[in-house]
């Protein structure tokens, strides 16, 4: 029997954010572009977005709608100029709102909401991380508030991305400071799981949380938050100066206020997708890297084409197979090229091809290293 299609459910998608759903004439670009099918993964982008504009039912389930990384190679490639993120955000926010999340989102959803975090983890001990530095409380006499994401305030091996930046900043003269145990998630992954309502009021509470502090300009350690303060928050009133940490240390080597050399490891280096495809920062990691005196190499699909590690979207707390992440197959690649270091800038990224790289057996032949771990071993 022919589907029947539900065009309410598909004027919704369009209400809630996915207006671009109609613009698809379904060449079929997308999906060629999308990792997914390399790793028979049932996902088809194309797909998706064709039951979305009929109102089809059956998109909903974990593979299939909740697979997308939120990479955004499709969306920058797209010829019709689609806005398939927002696409696939309105049609999650639509089961969000029927209580139907997947539901290891729906504990993450629900650890932001009543602790501030992802993590499931107490909000009095988002600054543990900082126990033996001294590292200012941000009062608005410092430069940059330096906005630490969940995963390097919480996860015992992100912490070293944060202690590894503060000893950097500290080197070079950098005034920062800490706002601590009163900061929450800035909620990217909240609006890319579909949960908007937590998402806008959590946006406004940290908007007037930065401005009663005080705060004129961000620093940050994640690709993700930068991505939300930059290009989500002003929506919300959120006018703030924000720079990854790659691009202010760039600034502060080109100042002469950093001085490095003599890595000396072959190192590769990872794209992050919020950092590179979001935010077009793809010059300034891999000039730190060659000032480190590192032998940078590249991956075969790199820049603007380059591989997500498949930690976006809420996949990072999504259960996969390791032949299905993305990260195992860099890992196979990295150590096919003889790298001795897989280096990026993100979080996500660190916890992603640190488990391939255990996966696969080669983590004692292949670090996996944050750029600026590598960069405070210079100092």
């Amino acid at each position: 029997m022919p589907a029947t299609p539900f065009l309410e459910v598909s004027e919704a998608i369009a209400l809630m954010g996915g207006d671009t759903l109609y613009q698809c004439m379904q060449c079929g670009l997308c999906s060629g572009l999308c990792p997914w099918p390399a790793v028979d993964s049932p996902f088809r982008t194309r797909q998706l977005i064709k039951m979305g504009q009929l109102g089809l039912e059956g998109f909903e389930s974990d593979d299939i709608l909740y697979a997308c990384t939120t990479c955004k190679l499709c969306v920058e490639n797209c010829p019709r100029e689609v806005k398939i993120i927002d696409v696939i955000r309105a049609m999650r926010a639509m089961i969000a709102e029927s209580g139907a999340a997947p539901k290891s989102l729906s504990s993450i959803m629900g650890s932001i909401h009543s602790k501030g975090n992802p993590w499931s983890e107490e909000r009095d001990k988002r600054e543990k991380w900082t126990e033996g530095l001294d590292i200012p409380r941000f009062d608005g006499s410092q430069e940059y508030f330096l906005s630490v994401c969940c995963t390097s305030a919480y996860d015992p091996r992100s912490q070293q991305i944060a202690k590894s930046l503060v000893k950097v900043l500290g080197a070079a003269g950098v005034s920062f400071g800490i706002i601590g145990n009163e900061e929450s998630c800035c909620g990217e992954a909240l609006r890319k799981m579909g949960d908007e309502e937590q998402f806008m009021g959590l946006a406004e509470k940290n908007i007037n949380l930065f401005n009663d502090k005080g705060v004129k300009k961000i620093l940050t350690t994640s690709p993700h938050c930068y991505t939300t303060f930059t290009q989500e928050y002003p929506e919300f009133g959120g006018e703030f100066e924000v720079v990854h940490y790659t691009q202010l240390l760039k600034q502060l080597l080109d100042e002469g206020k950093l001085s490095l050399g003599g890595y000396g490891k072959k190192v590769i280096y990872h794209d992050p997708c919020y950092l590179g495809r979001h935010s077009k920062v793809f010059d300034e990691p891999r000039e730190l890297l060659g000032a480190a005196g590192a032998e940078v190499m590249e991956f075969d699909r790199n820049k603007g084409m380059a591989l997500c590690c498949g930690g976006g979207g809420g996949r990072l707390w999504m259960e996969a197979d390791p032949e299905q992440r993305f990260s195992t197959h860099k890992i196979r690649e990295a150590d096919a090229k003889g790298a001795e270091v897989v280096a990026t800038c993100c979080p996500y990224c660190i916890s992603m091809f640190t488990d391939s790289a255990k996966t696969e057996n080669v983590d004692e032949k292949i670090e996996v290293k944050d750029l600026v771990e590598i960069i405070a071993e210079q100092l």
